[in-house]
């Protein structure tokens, strides 16, 4: 399995994987389908569907054009989530193959948007299984609650997408980790890991380079809204149980400049 970042608009991400024994692809969130039409070109690889994580434009609003780049194409998105371009909907536990080695499992994260999907993706043994994110879980953050509820934020992050395996490689939306892990180092601002990642973020980007993927591991050291169930974090923000600290958590990030 090979997956290929696509930069679009100003700091998104669209991506490309690819069964290598069959050339067969599958892209991901393709804003700007000509871009992501020419990296499979440059990578020999043939597109056979769309996997859209949620509704909102900069995420879904390339696929009537990518059904008109590549008739037949098929557009997947979730079920509760009114995607653009949709022909296939997906629910919780649903699960799609490309290729000879690849599987795709269909997890229902709620909350940026009611029917949010993220994509579980599995290759060969011995390769890091890959997770597509959207605007659920961001390196070092997460996404705005704009159609749920802390609950549902507490049960994408820290039920779900936690219960991956932790060499999980983790394909987000956006290119917000800089600011992300900024926010993250006023929460913890003892925590190491943070430290270590914030510089790091910060000399890949002025290479112009990106910081993702992550890993479901290093999510868990360093990325505040996985960490509610700390007792120390849940004091700090004036909290008793998770759910309250990511609400709180959320709060103080809509609120944060930086």
């Amino acid at each position: 399995m090979k997956i290929f970042y696509v930069p679009c608009l100003e700091d998104n991400y669209s991506y490309l994987i690819i069964d290598e024994s069959t050339g067969d692809a599958a892209v991901v969130d393709p804003v700007e389908p000509e871009k992501v039409i020419q990296s499979a070109e440059q990578h020999s690889a043939n597109i056979k569907f769309v996997l859209t994580t949620h509704h909102h434009w900069d995420h879904a609003g390339g696929n009537e054009k990518m059904k008109q780049l590549v008739p037949g194409i098929k557009v997947y998105g979730g079920s509760l989530d009114k995607v653009k371009g949709c022909t296939d909907a997906v629910d919780n536990g649903d699960t799609l193959s490309l290729g000879h080695d690849i599987n795709i499992l269909a997890l229902h994260t709620p909350c940026h948007t009611k029917g949010h999907i993220s994509y579980y993706v599995t290759g060969k043994d011995g390769e890091s299984p890959a997770v597509f994110t959207g605007d659920t879980l961001f390196v070092a953050g997460c996404g705005k609650f704009f159609e749920g509820t802390a609950e549902q934020m507490h049960q994408s992050l820290c039920v779900t997408l936690a219960s991956l395996p932790k060499p999980t490689q983790v394909y987000c939306g956006h290119e917000y980790t800089v600011k992300n892990l900024e926010f993250a180092l006023t929460v913890e601002p003892n925590n190491e890991k943070i430290q270590q990642k914030l510089s790091w973020a910060r000399q890949q980007r002025q290479a112009n380079l990106p910081t993702i993927p992550s890993t479901l591991e290093e999510e868990l050291e360093t990325n505040p809204f996985m960490r509610v169930n700390n007792p120390e974090i849940q004091e700090k923000l004036g909290c008793t149980s998770p759910i309250d600290t990511i609400r709180v958590m959320r709060n103080k990030k809509d609120q944060w400049r930086g």
